[in-house]
């Protein structure tokens, strides 16, 4: 279903065609840049409690096993600059985040016992929560089948990249 509250993109309105004849407007250009992997450990910290450490140098790896999948990807297809470091920064946190969550439910079960009696594990809520805000970055960054149709590749810098040269 189409997002009515998110403006095409000028490409789709000139291809489906602009019966209203009211002037599209081509957009931002960000400038490109190679972005640098960010140091996890600043959201992930060390940690004296070997379980909390444990569970941080997982979520480490996961984020910068993430990082390194799509950062190269959007980088050719995308055009991302360094304003966009926080958006896939986040995107990875909550990749590792739905990680550690899934393995305290994989571990703990999806009811837990809790001074109330049994309760639903807050880490069903905690992942929900986490995959609707991957679902968002999925859709912003155009990581997605659907959203990839949105997304105009950048142009080339020049005729060397031309792989039929």
């Amino acid at each position: 279903m189409a997002d009515r509250y998110r403006p095409k993109p000028a490409v789709q309105r000139a291809r489906e065609g602009n019966p209203s004849k009211v002037a599209i407007k081509e957009g931002v250009i960000v400038p490109r840049e190679i972005l640098a992997e960010p140091d996890w450990s600043g959201v992930f910290p060390r940690s004296s409690d070997p379980a909390i450490e444990s569970t941080n140098v997982r979520c480490r790896e996961v984020a910068s096993e993430e990082w390194r999948r799509i950062v190269p990807i959007l980088e050719v297809a995308a055009g991302i600059g360094e304003v966009d470091h926080t958006t896939v920064k986040d995107l990875c946190v909550c990749v590792a985040r739905i990680d550690q969550a899934e393995r305290d439910l994989s571990e703990r079960g999806l009811i837990v016992t809790a001074e109330r009696g049994t309760v639903k594990n807050g880490a069903a809520t905690i992942a929900g929560q986490y995959r609707t805000q991957l679902a968002r970055y999925i859709r912003e960054l155009g990581l997605s089948p659907s959203a990839r149709t949105g997304i105009v590749p950048p142009e080339s810098e020049g005729d060397d990249s031309d792989i039929w040269d």
